[in-house]
């Protein structure tokens, strides 16, 4: 039976030595400051340019941060952050995002949509499809080319298929990839993931179903294909995917299913499975170096990318 990476054990036994509850045993409010606190990086990566931005959303204004560490036009990654709808924020996801602008060449554009409870599906679902079409009509002025990839972690991997899924049916903008990072992809709490994960580690059954609650505004919308991607009832004509998933995740057959299922619609996809990772795995590259190997793979496939180049 394969065991938790060694490395990924000693960053969990460091945040239990922290005391922090599970995210559903905290309030709202205290589980931002936490989520922020605790996953801020503060030793990170350095680019060429970091920026804050903001566009009019489609109810107010939508923060935006651009990394770039590349000097001619290179293709543009908008990216959402996790944190179950509910948490997350620039700060949270920056360590990510310098690493994928670094690794991979991408002018990176990380988005701050509203959250959940506060703003319920649609809403966060509305602000990552209006960053999109913002980033697409301004992406010469970021730096970028006409060239399009959408990405996100968890609850954002969520956003990034949803987003691709809605720019193929209002005939949006062209997104050349996706790339859903341990994604979130149905309301449903009975696979073989959640059951040998119930407990976590750093994402637990319970923290899903809390997350779940505060996202939808009524049991209605855990069938809506925007919300549960992997019941759309049709995935062909999506742009390639690179779909990651963990074995020691709750939502580990949530990616595996949508990467199926984007397969058997003809989408290109390529599912890179780690046994021994946990959830968030991503923001371990300095700790760990099976999550170095798999950021390098990640920044590989994207479009024109740095590491693809090399």
């Amino acid at each position: 039976m394969t065991e938790l990476d060694p490395d990924v054990a000693a960053v969990v036994d460091e945040l239990d030595r922290l005391g922090i509850p599970e995210w559903h045993a905290m309030s709202v409010e205290s589980a931002r400051r936490v989520e922020d606190e605790v996953f801020s990086a503060e030793d990170v990566r350095e680019v060429s340019l970091v920026r804050d931005l903001a566009f009019d959303g489609p109810d107010g204004e939508v923060p935006v941060r651009v990394y770039r560490d590349v000097d001619a036009p290179a293709p543009v990654l908008v990216f959402y952050h996790g944190g179950g709808w509910t948490l997350g924020t620039l700060d949270s996801v920056g360590a990510i995002c310098r690493e994928l602008a670094t690794r991979s060449g991408c002018v990176v554009v990380s988005i701050d949509y509203r959250l959940a409870p506060e703003h319920p599906f649609p809403a966060p679902l509305d602000d990552a499809y209006a960053a999109l079409e913002w980033v697409a009509d301004n992406a010469a002025a970021l730096g970028g080319t006409d060239v399009l990839a959408v990405g996100g972690t968890s609850a954002g991997g969520n956003l990034d298929a949803a987003v691709a899924l809605r720019a193929r049916d209002a005939d949006g903008p062209d997104v050349d990839h996706q790339t859903l990072l341990y994604p979130i992809t149905d309301h449903a709490f009975d696979t073989d993931s959640y059951r040998e994960n119930a407990d976590g580690p750093l994402l637990t059954r319970a923290d899903m179903t809390w997350f779940w609650e505060q996202y939808l505004r009524s049991p209605v919308d855990a069938a809506n294909p925007y919300a549960s991607v992997v019941r759309a009832p049709d995935l062909s004509g999506l742009p390639e995917a690179t779909v990651v998933t963990a074995g020691f995740d709750p939502l580990r057959d949530d990616g595996r299913a949508y990467a199926e299922r984007l397969d058997d619609a003809g989408t290109p996809v390529e599912h890179h499975h780690y046994p021994s990772m946990a959830h968030g795995f991503l923001s371990l590259t300095d700790e760990v170096a099976r999550a170095d190997e798999a950021m390098e793979r990640v920044a590989a496939r994207l479009p024109s990318g740095r590491a693809g180049r090399e």
